[in-house]
């Protein structure tokens, strides 16, 4: 029965948003205005990483499976990505799957969220995305945590897409900011051991190079210049722990399915207002 009442709760309150949705429509639109007109001369991030977060929220939110909701959060990753190519933006890097994600979700959750982003690369794949936008795509993260059917479909697109660099997108799969750097410095004491590198020689510069998202440095690309994270929560959950040392951070309330240009625009914004110094 309480379930029931929940159901008939969440249409009534589905139904109600659509129609105050259609009324603020106009709103909406002089607001995206505004802001643009706030943003469009300003500089833009060089990489904005994102934290999508909110989707299984959202969907308990709304009555609906956790299932539900990753699928409506991968929909709106599409659309969000447009919005950050048409705004100029170079590079981004998107949390898709964090590693105590792959140790700890149930075995059903996890071979939906490897499922959808199958569909990802299938598209990108299939599409004209990848040559329309001069877009190299690379996979980061615990890849032996992926199965191997689906690590042959990642790298047969990072191999289509690899020449390409007007454009970068990183998907960060059984990532961890932690686990990466231990990897790196595990790289780093081999080639130590075996001669390659001077111990005395190692600065930053060469760290990075151990690095996940270091195919990016030869072309010029920051570490993220603005982090996004959704849904209210206030941390940055082992995600590019060495990359945002000096990252600008925004936190947005909104869960990600719900996630609108004009949080992006709002985000924007206030990374312009930020002065920006490095310890300067």
């Amino acid at each position: 029965m309480e379930r029931r009442r929940y159901r008939v709760a969440s249409a009534i309150f589905k139904n109600f948003r659509s129609v105050i949705d259609l009324t603020l429509k106009p709103v909406y639109k002089a607001y995206e205005f505004w802001l643009w007109s706030q943003i469009s001369e300003g500089p833009k991030p060089k990489h904005v990483a994102i934290i999508p977060d909110g989707n299984r929220r959202w969907a308990r939110y709304l009555g609906k499976q956790a299932l539900f909701g990753h699928e409506v959060g991968y929909e709106k990753l599409k659309e969000v990505l447009e919005w950050l190519w048409d705004l100029g933006i170079k590079a981004v890097t998107i949390y898709a799957m964090s590693y105590e994600n792959c140790v700890k979700r149930p075995p059903e959750e996890k071979r939906h969220l490897f499922d959808l982003l199958r569909k990802g690369i299938n598209e990108f794949v299939e599409g004209d995305e990848v040559r329309k936008r001069g877009m190299r795509v690379k996979f980061i993260g615990r890849l032996d945590m992926v199965p191997e059917e689906l690590i042959a479909e990642m790298r047969r697109l990072e191999e289509l897409s690899k020449n390409y660099t007007t454009h970068y997108l990183n998907v960060a799969v059984c990532y961890g900011g932690r686990q990466e750097i231990v990897t790196a410095v595990k790289k780093l004491v081999k080639d130590t051991l075996n001669g390659e590198l001077n111990a005395e020689r190692i600065d930053e510069d060469t760290f990075r190079k151990y690095l996940g998202t270091s195919h990016m440095d030869m072309d010029g690309v920051s570490d993220p210049d603005l982090v996004i994270r959704t849904s209210g929560e206030l941390r940055v959950s082992n995600f590019l722990l060495w990359q945002i040392a000096y990252s600008e951070l925004y936190f947005c309330e909104a869960y990600w399915p719900e996630f609108r240009k004009i949080d992006l625009w709002r985000a924007v914004r206030s990374y312009q207002r930020r002065e920006r110094r490095f310890g300067k």
